[in-house]
């Protein structure tokens, strides 16, 4: 399941910017245990990934993973933009400055 939740991140923050053909990966670096995993990858244009995620109230009906983490990318107007975020038993909550903010309610 860890796993999953990895690989499909790392999709997700591969698929929202334009590839360059020349990019190099600079750092990669990453640590999956039973209970919890932690990864940071840096690209030569500017992308890159962190993240860390815990799995909580193990063998519980609450059973959860945690996961905080960020990602940037350059997008086509040659702007970087980075999104932080949260993800648990709430659901995925991302900040960034070009990210749209609920009005109060």
């Amino acid at each position: 399941m860890k796993f999953l939740i990895v690989f499909v991140a790392l999709f997700a923050v591969a698929l929202a910017a334009p590839a360059d053909p020349e990019a190099k990966i600079v750092r990669s670096e990453s640590d999956v245990g039973p209970e919890s995993f932690k990864y940071d990858w840096e690209t030569s244009d500017g992308q890159g990934a962190q993240a860390q995620g815990v799995l909580k109230n193990i063998g519980s009906e609450n059973e959860a993973i945690s996961v905080q983490g960020s990602y940037r990318f350059v997008a086509d107007d040659g702007v970087t933009y980075e999104v932080t975020y949260i993800a648990d038993e709430n659901g995925f909550q991302p900040q960034g400055a070009h990210l749209p903010v609920a009005p109060e309610a």
